[in-house]
Parts: structure tokens; C-alpha cells; sequence
């Protein structure tokens, strides 16, 4: 495959070397002649353990060069791989203006080229970014997109220090592909990578770089305020955390890791309200742990939000405890959303099956009595029941028999769901929509 390599900082050195390794034909462009004559000579513009060995190689190999020519660089190539950076404004945005001005100089040159052509963006950018570049391709060109060219965006997991070793390693290899043809032409040049192979849409791509650095940055952050508040009470961090660490169930998984509704129970608020307290009484600032119970909140107020936007007065509950299989209502965000609503003067019906149980024999009768008896009046015996009142129907827990309502194609409600109690969303009939998705 030939492969042009836009851009030649760090990304696209790491990319453009080991790729011309793999045994394709690269050639790398940049604007400063001072990096295409640096790689030309068969060295290395970074500073990367490895990389000028890799780069001596496949220069005097002939499989890569450097020019400051887009036009020399397009004429054979089958993929351009965008490796400009974005960097950061003060007010946090980020610039993009390096991606559509290699846009821009692509298009141009693509109306002399007759072969099909795949544009990839291997910088981080955000969603939207490639569809705006495929206009503006389109447009220089006058060429239409997934006939005459392709695109797909391809986040890099790079890291300094370790770059080629984490390129033929990489946790997996995204390709966002705007059509099979163009992701068959990128997967092309995967194929010697030992890597789950992940194909999907542009705007998911686009984002997981962020979800993964994001989340980073959390873990770091979180890392450290534990360790702050294990100072102070004279615990030793690194041996906390090396227990926490070793749960892979939960702690290190997926498990909490799925948008859905708020978090609730006896557990999770109590013990973040006691351990952001005591940081506060050792007079802590502990700014991400602090987020947590707002952070939660506003997802509530976001839930209920959604309600009001439908205009419709006659709303059904599906699920009131605070998860599905348990009568548990301690602390249920749904709890909270109902009383909001009857405050607002919804008409309000609500099932769990679960919670009418608990009513007569479980552990929850004196909490339901006596706490929520508002509530406690407004619960029926069937999700028929529910649906017969309705207008707008919510789902508030994962008991798997509120899958059911997704399925009818009949039903004339329209339903909200807070949980994500459907994984495969090709399966609802329903008049649909999610919480955070």
C-alpha cells in the first residue's frame, strides 16, 4: 500500500517509520524543509528510544522519504494518514485549522488524481471534524465522497517513551469508516498488527480518544486524592492500592463504565459523602471526589428534564428501587424523580414488581410506609396497568421484564429509557429515547 504521512512531529515520524517497516511504500510531508531533510538523511526529528535505528532502515531501504510537496506526495498515494496537531486555545477549544488546510491542499490535488483515494485523520479531534474535512475535499475536488475518495478516522495510542512499542502493541485499532471500502483500504495496512481489529462509525472513533484520556486523567487524579486523604489518616497508599487494584470484577472492568442512570443505594452516596466529609474536616480540597455527589445529581435533573420536554401530563414508572432484582429503595435516584414530578404535577403511575413485594413482606414495608406513603399510593400491579394510564412511559431499573415495552410496536407511549434496559437497540419498536445515549 503507499501511504502518504501528513505532518512529521511525533505522531507521524512513529507512524510513517514503522509503517515503511511493515513493507509499505511512505512518504512523508511536512511544511518545515528542516524535518524532511533531517528524515532524508536517514535521522530522526524526535527524540524516541528506537526510532532513528527504524528511520535509518526504511530510508536507505527507499520504502520512506520526505517532501514538502503535496502533489509529489499524492500522486501514487492510496491512503493519506493526517498526523497535523491540534493544539490547545486558552479557552480550552482546540485548533483544527492544520486539519482543514490539509484538507484543503488534498482536494486540490485530488481533482488531478484518478484513483481512489482514503483520507485519514490519525490526530485526536473531535466528532465532526471528518465529515467537515470530507466537504471541504469534496468541494476543492469537485469530487463525490465514498465514490471517488473515502475517509476514516483513526485515533493513535502512542505513548513518549514507549511509541514503538505501543504501535505494534496497541490496546486495539480503531477504524471509524464512513464505508466498507474506505475501512477495507485502512485495514489493509493493519493487517500485520496483532491487535483487536475494531471497525465503526466516524463519530465513535473520533471520540474514544477522548473517553481514554479523559478517563486518565481521572484515574490519575483519583489516584491522588486517595493518596491525599491516606496521608492524612496515616494509611499507606500504594499498599490501598495495590488491594484495590486486584479487584478485576469491578474495580478494574466494565462494569460501571456503561452510561445509564444515577448511582443510588445504601452504599455508593453514604460512603461518598462520609469520605468527602472527613477530607473536608482535615481540610482537604479534594476537587474530583467533591464532584462526585453534584456530578450525580445533575443526572437526575437531566432525567427529569427529559420528562417535562414531552408536554405530556400521565406518566408511567417502570422501576423504583434503586437497580433491578432488589426491593431496595434507600437512596433510589427514582425515588427522587417521582417526587420531583408529582411536585410538578405529573399524573403518575408507577410498577416494580419487586417493591410491591416488599410492600407486604419485605424489609422496605416501614421505609414505604411510612417514608414515601405519596408514593406508596400511586403503585399498581402490573405493567399493564402502567401502560393503560401512560403517555409517557419511563424505565428506571434493569428487571429484565421491562424489556418487554421496547419490543411492542403497537404501543403508542412514548418511552424513556434511563438504563439502557435493551443492549441491542435494532430490537425496540417503540417511539424511543435514551437518557445519555
Amino acid at each position: 500500500m503507499r501511504i502518504a504521512v501528513f505532518g512529521l512531529g511525533y505522531v507521524g515520524c512513529i507512524s510513517a517509520a514503522c509503517f515503511a517497516r511493515e513493507g509499505h511504500q511512505v512518504i512523508g510531508v511536512d511544511v518545515y524543509p528542516e524535518k524532511v531533510d533531517i528524515i532524508n538523511q536517514a535521522k530522526s526529528p524526535i527524540v524516541e528510544p528506537g526510532l532513528e535505528e527504524v528511520l535509518s532502515g526504511v530510508v536507505k531501504a527507499g520504502a520512506l522519504r520526505a517532501t514538502t510537496d503535496v502533489r509529489e506526495a499524492l500522486a501514487e498515494a492510496d491512503i493519506s494518514l493526517v498526523c497535523v496537531g491540534t493544539p490547545s486555545e486558552k479557552n480550552g477549544s482546540i485548533r483544527l485549522d492544520f486539519i482543514y488546510r490539509v484538507a484543503e491542499q488534498i482536494g486540490e490535488v485530488l481533482k488531478e488524481v484518478d484513483h481512489y483515494h482514503v483520507f485519514v485523520i490519525r490526530s485526536t479531534v473531535l466528532p465532526g471534524t471528518h465529515e467537515k474535512c470530507m466537504k471541504i475535499i469534496a468541494e476543492k475536488s469537485g469530487k463525490t465522497p465514498g465514490k471517488d475518495f473515502g475517509f476514516c478516522s483513526n485515533p493513535e495510542f502512542l505513548r513518549e517513551g514507549s511509541a514503538l512499542k505501543d504501535f505494534y502493541n496497541p490496546p486495539y485499532t480503531i477504524i471509524g469508516e464512513v464505508d466498507q471500502k474506505s475501512g477495507d483500504y485502512l485495514a489493509e495496512i493493519y493487517k500485520t498488527i496483532d491487535a483487536p481489529l475494531v471497525r465503526t462509525e466516524v463519530k465513535v472513533a473520533e471520540t474514544v480518544k477522548y473517553a481514554n484520556n479523559v478517563f486518565h486523567a481521572v484515574k490519575v487524579a483519583f489516584g491522588n486524592e486517595i493518596g491525599t486523604i491516606c496521608k492524612a489518616e496515616g494509611v499507606d497508599s500504594h499498599k490501598l492500592m495495590e488491594i484495590f487494584c486486584m479487584d478485576e470484577k469491578l474495580n478494574l472492568s466494565s462494569y460501571y463504565l456503561k452510561p445509564g442512570f444515577a448511582f443510588g443505594g445504601s452504599c455508593l452516596p453514604k460512603d461518598v459523602r462520609a469520605i468527602t466529609y472527613r477530607a473536608r474536616s482535615k481540610d482537604l480540597n479534594l476537587p474530583l471526589l467533591n464532584s462526585l455527589m453534584p456530578s450525580n445529581d445533575r443526572h437526575v435533573e437531566r432525567s427529569i428534564d427529559m420528562v417535562i420536554a414531552q408536554g405530556k401530563k400521565k406518566v408511567g414508572i417502570l422501576g423504583l428501587s434503586f437497580k433491578g432484582d432488589t426491593d431496595d429503595l434507600r437512596e433510589s435516584p427514582m425515588v427522587e424523580v417521582v417526587e420531583r414530578l408529582i411536585g410538578k404535577g405529573f399524573d403518575i403511575r408507577i410498577y416494580d414488581r419487586n417493591v410491591n413485594l416488599a410492600r407486604l413482606f419485605g424489609a422496605n414495608k416501614e421505609y414505604i410506609n411510612n417514608k414515601i406513603p405519596h408514593i406508596s399510593n400511586l403503585m399498581v400491579d402490573s405493567m399493564d396497568a402502567v401502560l393503560e394510564h401512560a403517555e409517557v412511559v419511563v424505565i428506571g431499573n434493569k428487571s429484565k421484564e421491562f424489556g418487554e415495552v421496547l419490543k411492542n410496536k403497537d404501543s403508542q407511549v412514548k418511552v424513556l429509557d434511563y438504563v439502557r434496559i435493551l443492549a441491542d437497540l435494532e430490537e425496540i419498536e417503540s417511539d424511543y429515547e435514551g437518557l445519555c445515549w
